[in-house]
């Protein structure tokens, strides 16, 4: 088995090539040979045969050991790839993989690459632990293979890496530890305000539920909740299917589950996530600078994916609080086989919680259902997970979200009893297959089925009138993404997705009898390309790419649009980094307000595509140039911004004055300034945010063609922090932001009664404002064992702990006596919640 060097016939010239020092990397590459064929070259020279799955060999490489004894042969195979190697007989032996292996690394300063001695190195979950010699170098033998490594030195972030990616080798695997995160696949800056919110290079905002710490008046990782302690990320009306983004409307947020698009995210309409955060891996929040494989959201994407690894063992968890319960879990029904799956129903139809009657009166104060109404809610997911090899793998995803109301009205007069109801949905499939061809060259296929209803039936209290509305969105979309790494700074991605979705909407009124029926369609195709660049010092990163989207509506028109995206990040020392990020985007498809009591006066909002005409697409472009300081666990954070938003619709803004029905095209541009500092330790953590907005309408056919937005917030900020004292959490903040705009009635002349019915005579376009928004949470929660096998947390919550009437909306409307009232819609008093889990 030895190789035979072959004879210099030039004595000259070897003596010269021979006085050169050789590349130990290089010589090492040249002399590794495929595993597999390495295998078939001992089963022919020694008469033998291995027995092995072929995903455990494939891919691996070894060098080919200098000698020709059969039994040093496979002890050498074994020291170089970690594998177990039996003999059965003299002839058969089987190959798999250990259930534990021996790993080694040398770590280095992140910065300027010099050793880090002394540091921390734990298995995590057992309790070996050994420190980093004057080297920077570390060695553990017989780690778990799925265990999880955890690096941490005084004054460096602390460092997460999976054991496999740490099987020994020569040389050991390089690992960069310095004053940010550092994973082996990608750089994240900055970890902040709680444990499992991390800010990446890129501008990216990544919240991992498995790792959540605690935040004011939450006691459970609620995704869409969390997002909105972010400075720029606010709800004007305390809902989470009304997320603003930068002064943004929801239906301008891509909101992605395992990549299929959303078009409903809220339980409760609105107040509670419609996503099971338990078996959610990781949130990615984007607020510009966008990566180019993301369509549509001109202001924003939050971007959810559950837990995508094959676990050894099951596991899962249940809870209640005073709204709902829910159970999770995760089978894995072979090593290549596992399946996901969680449900959670409203407790609302059977206990009355006091958390459930200021939900009920938050949700349904300006509408038309009482207290004789009927309301819960369910959803459930499911995930197949099937790795046909370590390269190729299918996910397979579904998900439904319910939404169920019913209530009675009585007439005074005859005693007869009607019945409405209101129905909303959200049933989506989803496949991928995930392929590694080879080390830089990987792929990835999306496609979906989503399918959103809404579904309305109001009987007028005399039942002479019943109304039946209806607004439905079937979407079906393929996504084929392409990853190649060009070298070790340099990655290409490429991609193409193409999306149709039909928009139903249906009126059927039976006195006096009126129908409509209409159903739009708009399919895009997009071709996307970027490329990716990090320095080999860790100090640059940029990421520059482009999107050319083709919209076509077959019944009115076609549209091309480019949309070039930007993100750059430089440290210019260790502490200070600087930051550009840009993005041209666009969509389709929006969300219209026609009448305040439409489905009941509850979800107001019904899903259109544009057509070109009425409403065109809608597009944006939006730059950022920011600071970020981070040292000795302080973080500032520092970032101005200006977005443009163009073709927008008075009936897509939620305007409640004389502009809500007219349906003029025009503009928004916000300029603005966000600030946040943050101070945080093992212990505790406290932070304050600050954000300045000038958000401006434009519509040159309105008097006069230019005033507030109807999201024109001018001053937000946020005071709070977190502590935690052994098994115990706490937390408590305050938020207060600026009154929003509003248009009030003329004072000398409201009534317009030249018209018939009259008509109120308004004021400027938002020229008033509401008061001042101040609201007070708190949450604590407790961890605890119950036995060897169950964790449990009990937690407790406060909402507006104040008890402060917040007004977060008016308007203004004729009463039966044809005069002038003014609605309010007033915040969620103080609203206590209670929880318990357990997880095993």
């Amino acid at each position: 088995m030895a190789k035979t060097l072959r004879k210099c016939t030039l004595p000259l010239l070897c003596l010269i090539l021979f006085s050169f020092p050789k590349s130990t990397d290089a010589q090492e590459d040249a002399s590794k040979v495929s595993l597999i064929s390495f295998l078939q070259n001992l089963e022919r020279d020694f008469d033998i045969k291995f027995s092995y799955a072929d995903e455990d060999i494939r891919m691996r490489n070894v060098v080919t050991p200098q000698t020709e004894n059969l039994k040093d042969i496979l002890e050498d195979v074994q020291k170089q790839t970690q594998l177990q190697i039996q003999k059965l007989n003299e002839r058969y032996y089987t190959i798999s993989k250990r259930s534990s292996i021996d790993i080694c690394g040398i770590v280095l300063d992140n910065f300027e690459r010099n050793t880090v001695t002394g540091a921390t190195i734990e298995v995590l979950g057992t309790k070996t632990a050994v420190i980093t010699d004057s080297d920077g170098h570390f060695a553990i033998g017989n780690v778990p293979r799925t265990a999880k490594i955890q690096m941490k030195h005084i004054g460096y972030k602390t460092l997460f890496v999976d054991a496999q990616d740490l099987m020994k080798q020569a040389p050991c695997t390089t690992l960069l530890l310095a004053k940010f995160y550092q994973q082996l696949k990608e750089v994240v800056v900055y970890e902040f305000l709680t444990k499992g919110l991390v800010k990446q290079v890129d501008g990216r905002i990544e919240m991992n539920s498995e790792q959540f710490g605690i935040l004011p008046g939450l006691i459970e990782p609620d995704v869409l909740q969390t997002v909105q302690v972010l400075p720029g990320i606010e709800s004007i009306d305390e809902t989470v299917s009304n997320i603003n983004i930068r002064g943004g409307t929801n239906d301008q947020n891509l909101v992605l589950w395992n990549g299929i698009k959303m078009y409903q995210s809220g339980h409760f309409f609105g107040l509670i996530s419609a996503f099971n955060p338990y078996l959610t891996d990781k949130v990615i929040l984007t607020k510009n600078g966008a990566r180019a494989q993301y369509g549509e959201g001109v202001s924003g994407i939050i971007d959810m994916r559950t837990k995508d690894s094959i676990s050894e063992q099951f596991y899962g968890g249940a809870g209640v609080n005073l709204i709902s319960g829910d159970v999770y879990g995760h089978l894995p029904i072979s090593e290549k086989l596992a399946v996901q799956v969680s449900a959670r129903r409203s407790l609302t139809d059977i206990l009355n919680t006091p958390t459930y009657q200021k939900f009920f009166t938050r949700v349904f104060e300006d509408s038309q259902v009482n207290r004789d109404g009927n309301f819960y809610f369910y959803d459930f997911t499911g995930k197949l997970l099937y790795d046909i090899n370590t390269n190729q793998k299918i996910r397979l995803n579904f998900i439904s979200v319910n939404n169920l109301l019913d209530y009675s009205d009585e007439e005074m007069n005859s005693g007869q009893r009607t019945r409405s109801d209101l129905d909303q949905t959200n049933l989506s499939f989803g496949g991928s297959l995930k392929s590694t061809w080879n080390e830089k060259f990987s792929t990835s296929l999306n496609v979906y089925h989503t399918r959103y209803n809404l579904d309305a039936r109001n009987t007028s209290s005399n039942a002479k009138q019943t109304l039946f509305q209806n607004n439905q969105v079937e979407e079906t979309a393929l996504k084929l993404n392409t990853n190649y790494r060009l070298n070790q700074r340099f990655v290409w991605g490429n991609g193409y997705q193409y999306t149709e979705t039909a928009i139903a909407n249906a009126t059927d009124v039976t006195q006096p009898p009126f129908q409509s029926d209409v159903r739009d369609i708009l399919r895009s195709q997009a071709l996307f390309s970027e490329i990716t660049y990090r320095s080999t010092d860790q100090k640059l990163f940029a990421r520059a790419g482009v999107r050319l989207n083709h919209f076509e509506n077959p019944d009115s028109f076609k549209d091309f649009v480019i949309e070039p995206r930007l993100s750059l990040n430089y440290a210019l020392t260790r502490e200070v980094k600087f930051q550009i990020l840009g993005e041209f985007k666009s969509q389709g498809t929006n969300q219209i307000i026609d009448l305040e009591q439409n489905f009941l006066g509850i979800e107001k909002r019904r899903w259109i595509v544009s057509d070109g005409d009425e409403l065109p697409i809608t597009k944006s472009k939006q730059v950022a140039v920011g600071f970020n300081y981070d040292h000795q666990n302080l973080y500032i954070g520092l970032e101005g911004f200006y977005k443009e938003v163009d073709g927008i619709s008075t009936t897509t803004q939620g305007f409640q004055n004389q502009n809500q029905f007219n349906g003029e095209i025009g503009n928004y541009d916000v300029k603005g300034i966000e600030f946040l500092v943050n101070k945080k330790t093992d212990a505790y953590s406290i932070w304050a945010s600050y954000g300045y907005n000038v958000n401006t309408y434009y519509f040159p056919e309105i008097v006069p063609p230019e005033f507030p937005n109807n999201l024109d917030i001018r001053h937000t900020g946020t005071l709070a922090g977190t502590y935690t004292l052994d098994k115990l959490k706490f937390s408590i903040g305050l938020n207060y932001r600026t009154g929003k705009p509003i248009t009030a009635p003329q004072a000398d002349d409201p009534i317009d009664t030249s018209f018939f019915p009259s008509r109120i005579n308004y004021r400027s376009p938002n020229a008033d404002r509401l008061p001042e928004y101040l609201r007070a949470d708190a949450s604590a929660i407790y961890n605890f064992d119950i036995g060897s096998a169950v964790k449990a947390t009990a937690g407790v919550s406060v909402l507006n702990f104040t008890d402060r009437n917040n007004i977060l909306n008016a308007y203004y409307r004729f009463n039966d006596q044809n005069e002038i009232e003014k609605i309010e819609n007033v915040s969620l008093g103080l609203t206590p919640n209670v929880s318990f889990r357990v997880a095993f």
